[in-house]
C-alpha cells in the first residue's frame, strides 16, 4: 500500500474526488466532485495486502439522476461539436494521461494489486494507443455515398451520436475498460455516465478529473456504488444506450431491464477461450507463451489462455511443459517486486471462488502444479495446472477467472473443434500448428469472435473485440466498436422542390 507521504503527494496533485481517496471517494458529476446524498459507503481493499485503504460512496437514485441530467444537458452542445474538435480534446486527454502515467499506474496498482512493471508495460501503452485511435476515428466515420435511388430525389446517410450512454465497467481492467467505454462514446459526440466496479473505482475517478480540463462540464460523469447503483443507471429514463463489461449474469440482467425501455445494449461478458495445440506445433515455445497468456493479470481476463486442448500424441509433453512453467517460471509477488507476472486476485469473494473450484476437482483429474492459496497477506493464488479433465467438468464449462490452466486431450481435428466449441461462451480462441490449411479450417470452424493462430491474447485498437453466445454482443475497439455509439438516419431530398 502507498505510504502516507506518497499518498499526500497524489492527493495534492489530483485534487477533488481522489484527494479524498484515503477517506471517502466522491462522485464526479458535471465537472465537479460531488458527495453522494446516500450517506452510505463501502470499503476499498488493496488486494495485495488485504487492508482497507479508502471508502467509496454507494450512490442512490438521486445521485444517478443528477449525473444523468448533467449528461443530458451537456449532450445538447457536445453533439454539435465538430469531429475535429472532439479529436483535439481526446488527443489532449491522451497526452495528459501519458504525462502523468506513473501516478496513474500507482493508483491502479493500489486499487487492484497489479504488478507495477507489467501495468506500465502492458496496459498504459495500449490504453493510450486506444484513446488516440478513437480520437482519429471521430473524423473517419464511414457511410454510403449520396445517390438518386428514386429519380429526382437524393438520399444520403447521417451517422449521429445516440445521446447519453450509461456504462458499467469490471474490476479486472478498471482503467483500460473505462477507456474502452468513454473513448468511443465521447469521440462519437455522446455524453457518459460511467459506473466502475464497486471494488475498483479509483483510477476511473482519477481519469475523469483529469479529462475535465479538456471537456465541457457534464460530458464525463462517474458514479460509484454497488450492483443496485448499476441497476439504477440501466433503469433510468435518460440514457438511450447501455454498455457493460461484466459477468454473464450481470449482462442478462442488463439486457432484461434495458428491454423494458427499448434501450440499445452492448454486452461484453465472460469467456472460456480454447487453446488448441496440434502435435506439429513448436510445443516449447507454445507453452511458454500460453503460460504468460494464461497467468497474466492473475488469469482474470475473459480471453485468457486457460483452457488448453492438446492432441493425444503431444499431451504428456504439454502437461509437463506447462507444469514446469507454473512451478519455476511464473513469479507471484507484490506489485513493486521485480519480474512479477502474477499479482493477487481482485477480492476475497474471487479468492473463495477459486478455492471452491480446486476443492471440487474431480477424481479423474490431476493437479500437477499449484492448487493452493499463497501463504501471505492478500488474495494470492499459486499458478495452477489441472490435467486430465473431461468436457463436462465444471472447470471446463465455467469461467474460473484466476491463475488456473486446465488441460484436455483430443484425438483428431473434428474432436478438437467439438471440444473447443462445446461451451456456452464464444469470445476468443487460438490454434497452434505449422499446418496453414489446418489453421484456416480451425479458424473457420471455431465459434468465437476472435481466433489467434500460433499466438494468444494480443489486441490492437484497429481490430474488433467481442464474442458470440453467452459472451455477449456488440464490439469494442475498431471502427465497428466506434459505430456502435452512433445511430443511422436516412435523409432524402426532392431535387425539384
Amino acid at each position: 500500500m502507498l505510504g502516507k507521504g506518497r499518498t499526500a503527494v497524489l492527493a495534492r496533485q489530483a485534487g477533488g474526488a481522489y484527494a479524498l481517496a484515503m477517506k471517502t471517494l466522491t462522485n464526479f458529476i458535471n465537472g465537479k466532485s460531488v458527495p453522494s446524498t446516500s450517506g452510505k459507503t463501502q470499503e476499498l481493499i488493496n488486494p495485495a495486502t488485504g487492508e482497507v485503504f479508502a471508502h467509496a460512496a454507494v450512490s442512490n437514485s438521486a445521485d444517478v439522476d443528477a449525473a444523468m441530467n448533467a449528461a443530458a444537458t451537456a449532450f445538447e452542445t457536445w453533439r454539435d461539436s465538430t469531429p475535429g474538435e472532439r479529436q483535439r480534446a481526446i488527443n489532449k486527454i491522451a497526452d495528459a494521461i501519458e504525462a502523468r502515467s506513473e501516478e496513474l499506474i500507482r493508483v491502479e496498482s493500489e486499487n487492484t494489486g497489479k504488478p507495477i512493471a507489467i501495468t506500465r508495460q502492458e496496459e498504459i501503452g495500449p490504453m493510450l494507443d486506444q484513446i488516440r485511435f478513437f480520437a482519429g476515428a471521430a473524423r473517419n466515420l464511414e457511410g454510403r455515398s449520396a445517390a438518386e435511388y428514386i429519380k429526382g430525389h437524393t438520399s444520403f446517410i447521417r451517422r449521429e451520436p445516440i445521446g447519453v450512454c450509461a456504462q458499467v465497467t469490471p474490476w479486472n481492467y478498471p482503467m483500460m475498460m473505462a477507456v474502452w467505454k468513454w473513448a468511443p462514446a465521447i469521440a462519437a459526440g455522446n455524453t457518459v455516465v460511467l459506473k466502475p466496479s464497486d471494488t475498483t473505482p479509483v483510477s476511473t475517478l482519477w481519469m475523469a478529473e483529469l479529462m475535465q480540463e479538456f471537456l465541457p462540464e457534464g460530458v464525463i460523469n462517474v458514479i460509484t456504488g454497488d450492483r443496485d447503483t448499476g441497476r439504477l443507471l440501466v433503469d433510468h429514463e435518460i440514457p438511450q444506450f447501455v454498455s457493460i463489461t461484466g459477468s454473464v449474469r450481470a449482462g442478462m440482467e442488463v439486457a432484461k431491464e434495458a428491454a423494458k425501455d427499448l434501450k440499445k445494449v452492448h454486452l461484453e461478458l465472460g469467456g472460456k477461450a480454447p487453446v488448441v495445440i496440434f502435435d506439429d506445433a513448436n510445443l516449447e515455445a507454445a507453452c511458454e507463451w500460453i503460460a504468460v497468456a494464461g497467468y497474466f493479470n492473475a488469469g482474470q481476463d475473459c480471453t485468457a489462455a486457460t483452457r488448453v486442448i492438446v492432441e493425444a500424441s503431444a499431451y504428456d509433453e504439454v502437461v509437463a511443459l506447462l507444469t514446469q512453467q507454473a512451478k519455476t517460471n511464473i513469479k507471484v509477488g507484490m506489485p513493486d517486486e521485480e519480474d512479477v507476472l502474477v499479482g493477487p486476485v481482485n477480492n476475497a469473494n474471487q479468492l473463495a471462488r477459486v478455492k471452491g473450484f480446486l476443492e471440487r476437482v474431480p477424481a479423474h483429474a490431476r493437479v500437477t502444479a499449484g492448487g493452493s492459496q499463497v501463504p501471505r497477506p492478500g488474495y494470492f493464488w499459486t499458478p495452477t495446472v489441472v490435467a486430465d479433465l473431461k468436457q463436462d467438468d465444471e472447470m471446463i464449462q465455467t469461467e474460473i477467472f484466476a491463475p488456473v490452466i486446465t488441460i484436455q486431450k483430443f484425438t483428431d481435428e473434428s474432436e478438437a473443434v467439438r471440444m473447443a466449441n462445446g461451451v456456452k461462451y464464444g469470445l476468443a480462441s487460438s490454434v497452434w500448428t505449422k499446418d496453414h490449411g489446418r489453421a484456416m479450417r480451425m479458424a473457420k470452424a471455431f465459434d468465437f469472435g476472435c481466433v489467434w493462430i500460433n499466438t494468444h491474447i494480443p489486441m490492437v485498437a484497429e481490430m474488433p473485440h467481442g464474442g458470440f453466445k453467452h459472451s455477449g454482443y456488440g464490439k469494442d475497439l475498431s471502427s465497428y466498436g466506434f459505430e456502435d455509439y452512433t445511430r443511422i438516419k436516412h435523409v432524402m431530398t426532392n431535387l425539384q422542390a
